[in-house]
C-alpha cells in the first residue's frame, strides 16, 4: 500500500484513471476501470469514481464522494467485522483492503469478513487478491 498521501501528491498532478484487478478463489480475474479524483487530506482523502470500462458489475457509487474510512473512523452503521481502511459509502458493497482470510470448508467464506466486491444487484465475489493501479489519462504526457 503506497499510501494516500503519496497517492494524493501523485494524481494532483494530472488526471488519472484508477484499475482495479480482483481474483476469486477459483482463479478467475477480473477488472474494472474507474476516471477518479481524490481529494487531500483536508476533505479525508475522499474519492469520486466514474466507471470506464471493466469484466465485472460496479460495485463502488459513481458520482458520489466516498470519505475514507478506518476501524476506528467508519461510519457508526458499519460491522465491527471490517477490517481495514477503505472508502466506504455503504458497509456491505466492498473492502479490498480488509484482513485476509482464507475461505472455510468447502469454499465458504463469512460475508463482511476478508476481501470482497458486492455490486448492488449480484452476489458476493470473495477475494483471494486485490491490485489497485492508477495511471495517467494521457500517457503521451510521459514520453
Amino acid at each position: 500500500w503506497l499510501g494516500l498521501k503519496k497517492i494524493y501528491s501523485i494524481t494532483k498532478q494530472g488526471s488519472y484513471l484508477l484499475r482495479i484487478e480482483l481474483q476469486d478463489w477459483r482463479g478467475n480475474r477480473r477488472h474494472i476501470e474507474y476516471s477518479f479524483s481524490l481529494g487531500g487530506p483536508s476533505s479525508n482523502f475522499s474519492l469520486q469514481l466514474a466507471r470506464r470500462a471493466g469484466s465485472i458489475p460496479n460495485a463502488l457509487p459513481e458520482r458520489a464522494t466516498l470519505r475514507f474510512g478506518t476501524a476506528d473512523t467508519r461510519p457508526a452503521s458499519c460491522p465491527l467485522s471490517q477490517q481495514g481502511g477503505w472508502w466506504h459509502s455503504e458497509c456491505e458493497e466492498t473492502n479490498l483492503n480488509g484482513k485476509y482470510v482464507t475461505p472455510r470448508s468447502r469454499g465458504r467464506l463469512d460475508r463482511g469478513k476478508g476481501l470482497y466486491w458486492k455490486p448492488k444487484k449480484g452476489r458476493y465475489y470473495l477475494l483471494k487478491s486485490t491490485k489497485l493501479m492508477i495511471h495517467p489519462t494521457d500517457l503521451k504526457a510521459f514520453d
